[in-house]
């Protein structure tokens, strides 16, 4: 008797459903066809590996849910599907969502607060996300925010299990990011701590993982932007993600 051994076809995302996507985000409309198929495939790889789970009264679509995967796999379409490895939820929540946070300062005294958030990724869990900031984030393109590319960042900053700014790359080319991003944050933050004023969004000054995730949204939302205040840090992020989607030269 001869065996066949019989493969499942590739995912896919239906026609009808990604030309919705062609037509209203706008992302995937600036893509050309070669690209827009790579970032077709991730996607239906990330709605076949992912479960998306919409909270509260939130309802989503298939539209609305390929949306999502495509927002996310933005920053893989160099990278490739390996970037989704290490999770396996998306959480997404109608509006921002507050969470609880503590810290001990040098001290020892305890500080607690709240805060509002517009998606949040865990090292080691869920990726988060509000869909009133992401439908926002669609509304206005090029406003240097994309909240799916933040929070997908680190998800890829996170493979090589540690949270800093650096994703796993071959080791030449790593050094030479981790060399050039640490220079680059430390004069940013810098400027933010003199309250001097800065084009990028302060919030990059937190720490050199976020630098890099905020440094990621204006790759693919204000390319221009980062060219001109951060030359450096968009080269290599040219070389990791590819063109944007917005680049004009």
């Amino acid at each position: 008797m001869i065996r066949r051994l019989f493969r499942r076809p590739p995912p896919d995302v239906a026609p009808d459903i990604w030309q919705s996507l062609r037509a209203g985000v706008p992302w995937v409309a600036a893509l050309d066809e070669a690209r827009s198929a790579r970032l077709r495939a991730l996607a239906a790889r990330f709605l076949r590996d992912k479960e998306i789970t919409p909270l509260g009264e939130l309802a989503l679509g298939d539209v609305e849910r390929t949306t999502l995967a495509a927002l996310c796999c933005l920053p893989l379409l160099e990278f490739g599907a390996e970037g989704l490895h290490g999770w396996s939820q998306l959480l997404v929540y109608p509006d921002a969502f507050r969470v609880d946070r503590s810290h001990v300062d040098a001290a020892g005294v305890m500080h607690e607060w709240e805060d509002d958030l517009a998606g949040e990724a865990w090292e080691r869990g869920p990726l988060v996300l509000s869909w009133a900031d992401v439908a926002a984030d669609l509304e206005s393109p090029r406003d240097g925010c994309c909240v799916a590319v933040h929070e997908m960042v680190h998800k890829l900053d996170a493979l090589d299990g540690v949270l800093d700014g650096t994703p796993p790359l071959p080791r030449a080319w790593q050094r030479e990011w981790a060399r050039d991003f640490q220079r680059a944050y430390d004069a940013f933050a810098a400027r933010v701590d003199r309250g001097l004023h800065t084009a990028l969004d302060p919030y990059a000054a937190e720490a050199p993982e976020e630098f890099f995730a905020v440094c990621s949204e204006y790759h693919f939302s204000d390319p221009a932007l980062l060219e001109r205040e951060q030359p450096v840090v968009a080269a290599h992020l040219r070389r990791l993600y590819g063109r944007s989607p917005f680049a004009t030269a």
